[in-house]
């Protein structure tokens, strides 16, 4: 199939307005996309002259495409370093930020270029978009892909002169959202934002946070996500939880790691649970390997939740009670979906707060753990 026939297949597939799938119309994919990708967490990169289309389905697939591993560096994995994020996920993005003709937009993680350029159809000829990469080689690359589309790309962690914005669009992970982001819009303009309490975190749900009055900002979660994290804010990464340890504890809770899974509630369990690094990981178990979802602690406590709904741990922290009480009373409370779950941020010390109605609110001291 010809790449603008792909291209043509990933927009009719947007679930998204006629003004956004347009604006993703205008800009194929494939013109964004270097040639060397890296298809897989280990093994080689793929260089587009040696398969063709092998790249082109990669391109196409409605999922991130990652476009850098390891800071442009090497390593045992090939953790991304900069990315094209999935379409799907871009447009709500956009969607959320409510971008229209003649405004101007911020976008805080260039990567490929291409969320910059539907940015760019969006706001016309009257609008301007910026677009800020810390990465020099990923925003040699985006310039030269973006000529002729107005975008203008800085490679810095943000312009030096306080340009002023109607709304900022971050394509990264941040625990403490910059004040400087909220300094460059006025009140009732949106910041759209993955946000995690820590870097180690496996979800970056996205926030849109409405600006509503200096250094503060609030709104809903609107979307789950994995988004690499904001490189100036990244805590190094810890052994994984209970890796080495005896379990000193078991005991046995009316819910699984699948049903977790299968419900997905790991993002909202997250978010309930401050203080505590959750995801989800493969252990041995009965002869094979079982997803489990751990738990882990400053302190060095952790635990795990197994396929069978047992829960092994050890440490000072009872865990497993923290576990077991938020997925009560998110039950209790008939799973409210994400969305209703929203994000505070605000001076003076960078401490975020999730409410989710009257299920509560969770203070959240980022990459403190």
């Amino acid at each position: 199939m010809e790449l603008d026939d792909m291209h043509e297949r990933l927009v009719t597939a947007l679930e998204a307005s006629d003004t956004i799938r347009a604006a993703f119309a205008d800009r194929p994919r494939h013109r964004f996309i270097p040639d060397m990708v890296w298809p897989s967490a280990t093994g080689l990169p793929l260089f587009r002259n040696a398969d063709p289309e092998r790249w082109a389905r990669i391109v196409y697939a409605q999922d991130a495409v990652t476009i850098q591993a390891n800071d442009g560096g090497a390593g045992p994995r090939n953790e991304p370093g900069s990315s094209s994020s999935a379409p799907q996920l871009m447009a709500d993005m956009i969607a959320a930020a409510r971008v229209e003709p003649g405004m101007s937009v911020l976008e805080i993680g260039t990567g490929s270029g291409w969320n910059a350029a539907i940015l760019s159809s969006l706001v016309g000829p009257t609008g301007r978009v910026t677009t800020v990469e810390i990465d020099p080689d990923v925003a040699a690359h985006a310039r030269t892909r973006l000529e002729g589309t107005g975008v203008r790309v800085v490679n810095d962690v943000l312009p030096p002169e306080a340009d002023a914005h109607d709304a900022v669009i971050a394509t990264c992970a941040v625990s403490r959202v910059p004040p400087e982001w909220l300094a460059r819009i006025g009140p009732g303009a949106v910041v759209v934002t993955p946000w995690a309490a820590s870097s180690d975190w496996q979800r970056t749900p996205v926030a849109a946070l409405v600006k509503t009055e200096e250094g503060h900002a609030s709104g809903p979660f609107v979307c789950d996500a994995m988004f690499m994290h904001d490189r100036t804010q990244r805590v190094p990464d810890g052994d994984f939880p209970g890796v080495g340890h005896r379990p000193e504890t078991t005991t046995v809770v009316p819910f699984t790691s699948g049903e977790v899974v299968e419900r997905d509630l790991l993002t909202r369990l997250m978010l309930m649970l401050p203080g505590v690094r959750v995801g989800l990981g493969l252990r041995p178990f009965n002869g094979g390997h079982g997803r489990i979802v751990y738990l882990g602690a400053p302190d060095g406590s952790w635990a795990y939740l197994w396929p069978d709904g047992s829960v092994t741990g050890g440490g000072s922290l009872p865990l497993a009670e923290r576990l077991e009480d938020a997925h009560q009373r998110l039950s209790q409370a008939n799973a409210p979906d994400l969305e209703e779950f929203s994000l505070e941020v605000g001076p003076p010390d960078g401490t975020c707060r999730v409410r989710a109605g009257s299920l509560g609110a969770w203070k959240h001291a980022p990459g403190s753990y």
